[in-house]
């Protein structure tokens, strides 16, 4: 295996006389030289049509907002773009803001509207319920909860059949915390680097992205593991992941051997030998790593992983909450496109398509362990708004296709973006599965340092100007998280790809200059 700062350099040599050009490599395809002449640099790409037209806006000025915004609201910087965009409506794949410029949604509200925003058949169901019922408690029956709660366990595998409703993901993996030291008496717990599982007191301890990880004390008896990261990390090949799209990186493995899965392996092993007690809690795995970037691992590692864990008498959690409801395409769950089966499934976000809802999903022998330790309640977990629109997002996504669509347009979409990997040096790595797409940006692919946040601001600026928005992710927040809504068509991916080749073209005549 090489690892990916060995690989030999295509130089970036400048040329073109034409100022209006940018300079370009000769690793530069045909294809490309063409379109920048064909298209011009600042040609702003045309958006598929839509018939969906947003009511006028009559709300707040957008000084005012930002005032308000300053003195009441928390101080942050995760807000997106210099001049934030003030958003007033959505309809399926598209959002409006309050001036009435349309944008392609790319990154669903942070994965979350799985279905389309403002959804028709979602949004008449809950306007049904909430004429009907908006609250009880779990003191009470209501039929929306068993409903939900038979519908969801339906999709879940043997003997997954336990459901607890919360109201976040943060809360769901808060309680699975507890369920699995409840049920293995033992306290440590172990979770990737780079794995995000909330932000809340208590799973701040298993979330291990810098942004998100404080200097006071917290987490305790969690432990983190090296993320088998195929592209950054020190072992990975050509074909390690489970994706239509593999790194750049070369191997000498056999398509059915991975030696990069075995190295990172031992990695997780010496964790359980050096780092935590001969007994513990749990282990918690996202399928494909979200906030870091959609990050992919070796096939095979988790089902390894998963064997050590229970050998040393802890239970295995597979957080849901990006990856679940079809989202992947091949399979409704993550952790099926693994060959595992966990103890215990997290889920949120596209479970609600906006709503806040979540869930925790485990056996009855773990439900009873923590039965015979505590008197779990939840005031709004599985109220009749929440459990009304669950059971409409079940729906849509089997009666529109959807999880298939994921597969189809998702792997089209992968393989568009992979051939701007192929035109761009400083494209680096194009990974993902379904609708969930990352496009990882780095200063060249030999060292395959980050680009700066600047760099990767600027282009990510670029494309909501030109009508299109993706989130961004990664320890340095150099990745480009694409994970539209599942009702998106072809006609949208290629939109999406011209707008990001044209953010990628005015970024090079920047550098040039």
């Amino acid at each position: 295996m090489t690892p990916a700062w060995r690989h030999s350099l295509r130089a970036w040599r400048l040329q073109t006389s034409s100022p209006r050009i940018p300079k370009m490599c000769p690793s530069l395809s045909r294809a490309f030289r063409t379109s920048v002449t064909k298209l011009g640099l600042h040609t702003k790409p045309r958006m598929p049509p839509c018939d969906f037209t947003p009511e006028e806006y009559q709300s707040l000025a957008y000084e005012r907002v930002l005032e308000i915004h300053n003195q009441h609201l928390p101080p942050t910087s995760m807000v997106y773009f210099p001049k934030p965009l003030l958003l007033h409506q959505g309809h399926m794949e598209w959002l409006f803001d309050y001036e009435g410029n349309r944008y392609l949604d790319f990154f669903s509200g942070i994965v979350t509207v799985s279905v389309g925003h403002c959804h028709p058949k979602v949004n008449a169901v809950a306007q049904k319920q909430l004429g009907r019922l908006w609250h009880t408690s779990a003191l009470f029956f209501h039929t929306p909860i068993h409903e939900f709660a038979e519908k969801l366990s339906a999709l879940l595998p043997e003997p997954l059949k336990v459901i607890f409703l919360v109201n976040s993901g943060s809360e769901a993996n808060d309680l699975a915390m507890l369920m699995a030291r409840a049920h293995s008496k033992s306290t440590d717990i172990i979770s990737l680097r780079g794995g995000y599982h909330g932000c809340s007191p208590y799973t701040l301890g298993l979330t291990n992205v810098g942004p998100f990880r404080m200097d006071l004390p917290g987490g305790l008896g969690c432990q983190s593991t090296m993320c088998p990261d195929v592209f950054r990390g020190p072992w990975g090949g050509s074909h390690c992941r489970d994706s239509p799209v593999q790194t750049i990186r070369k191997c000498s493995c056999a398509p059915d051997c991975c030696q990069a899965k075995d190295q990172y392996i031992e990695q997780f092993k010496d964790t359980l030998n050096t780092s935590v007690a001969k007994s513990i809690a749990g282990f918690f795995a996202e399928p494909i790593q979200g906030v870091n970037g959609v990050v992919q691992y070796p096939k095979g590692f988790l089902g390894e992983a998963f064997e050590l864990v229970r050998e040393r008498g802890g239970v295995c959690v597979s957080d849901e909450v990006q990856t679940g409801f079809g989202r992947l395409g091949s399979h409704f769950w993550g952790f099926q496109t693994h060959g595992v089966l966990p103890d215990i499934v997290t889920m949120a976000k596209g479970i609600g398509n906006g709503f806040p809802m979540a869930a925790v999903a485990t056996t009855p022998e773990i439900a009873k362990s923590l039965a015979t330790r505590l008197l779990h309640f939840n005031t709004f977990g599985g109220n009749p708004m929440a459990c009304a629109i669950g059971s409409a997002v079940l729906e849509v996504i089997k009666e529109e296709n959807l999880q298939e669509n994921s597969q189809e347009v998702g792997t089209y979409m992968l393989q568009k973006f992979a051939e701007l990997r192929d035109e761009f040096e400083i494209v680096g790595d194009v990974r993902g599965k379904g609708l969930m797409i990352g496009i990882e940006m780095v200063k060249d692919k030999v060292s395959c340092e980050p680009l700066s946040r600047e760099e990767v601001g600027e282009i990510h600026d670029n494309c909501k100007r030109m009508g299109l928005l993706i989130g961004r992710g990664g320890i340095f927040a150099q990745t480009f998280r694409i994970a539209p809504s599942l009702c998106i068509s072809k006609p949208d991916v290629r939109f999406a790809v011209e707008v990001f080749r044209s953010a990628l073209i005015q970024h090079i005549e920047r550098r040039a200059k």
